[in-house]
Order: structure tokens, then sequence, then C-alpha cells
């Protein structure tokens, strides 16, 4: 059986709630349940489990995102705390040397960060991807996964977007051309 580890992108304030900066609304309030019970399927089991968070400086006018987007999960603001029931899971679990909790400041959680170092260094093959957006964040971390060699597997009730358009053509991607599975 392959060693696999659970990467949950973005799932912040900002990115689902109703008054977030760059908000998903009802479709990330939505899929709440399911990242919480897929997560805790990862602790229980004591397999990996990465809370990748997008992290932000106020006035950087010169981050690639900040012509594309309204600022978003700024250092420091209640914008970057994990949404809902998951803050107080991953609060619970936060010293399990199993669950890890890095800052990432690009699409991708691999550009720029340690990730592909925590991963190798546990020998996971298989990466199950949830989170926001599916066609942003979700989206870049699985095609650097694809090109890093690793396995991918994306729970859909676990992803979400402010995009309908662009969820619904990443999922399509992800299976078609990434080889991911998709359940």
């Amino acid at each position: 059986m392959k060693k696999r580890a659970l990467l949950n992108i973005d799932y912040t304030y900002d990115f689902v709630a109703d008054d977030g900066k760059l908000t998903c609304v009802k479709p990330g309030q939505e899929i709440e349940a399911a990242i919480v019970k897929l997560t805790k399927e990862f602790i229980e089991a004591n397999e990996f489990v990465v809370i990748a968070v997008d992290r932000h400086e106020e006035g950087d006018t010169l981050h690639p995102e900040s012509n594309l987007f309204p600022l978003h999960n700024i250092a420091g603001t209640r914008g970057r705390d994990l949404y809902g029931s998951l803050a107080p899971l991953y609060e619970h679990h936060k010293n399990d040397p199993n669950v890890y909790y890095m800052d990432k400041t690009r699409y991708s959680a691999f550009t720029g960060t340690n990730l592909e170092i925590k991963l190798r260094e546990r020998g996971i093959e298989e990466l199950h991807l949830s989170g926001v957006c599916t066609d942003i964040c979700i989206l870049h971390t699985a095609v650097d996964a694809y090109n890093k060699g690793f396995n991918i597997v994306i729970h859909k009730d676990t992803v979400a977007s402010f995009n309908e358009a662009g969820h619904e053509w990443a999922l399509e991607h992800f299976a078609n051309t990434l080889g991911a599975k998709v359940i």
C-alpha cells in the first residue's frame, strides 16, 4: 500500500466566510463537514496531514496576485484563520508530529516551501488534496505534484471554488491530464 498524505489547502476565513476577502461563500461552506471528516480520518490513521495556508503581507504590491485579486489572507489578520470546525480540530492536534501547518505565498503549496522535503522524508507517494479554490491553488498544487511524480487523489466533495465553471473544468483536468483519481 502506498504511503499517503492529505494536503488541506487554504480552508481559511478569507476564502470561505460570508465576509471573507476572496470567498467561495456557499460552495466553500458546503464542503466543511467533508473536509473535517477526511482530515479526522487521516489523523486517526496516523497519516501525514498538511495544512497549507496562503500568506500575504499588507502593502505587498510586487506579489503577482496583487493586480489579480483583492488583498486576502494578510499576515496577522482573521482572514488567515482556519474556517469553521477545521480550526478546533487543528488546535486539538497541532502538536501531533503527523500534523504539519505551513505558510505558502503562491498558488502551489510546493512553490517556495519545504513541502516536497517533508513528503519525501516520510516516503509519501500519494497525495490527497482538499480545500479551495479547485481551479487555482488546488490545481497548481496538483500540477506540481504530478510533475514531481506523486500520485494524486482529489476528493471532489472537499474542494470548491467561487468559479463553478472553473471548478468543473479543474475536476476534469485532474483526471484527464494529470491522471488523478477523482473520488
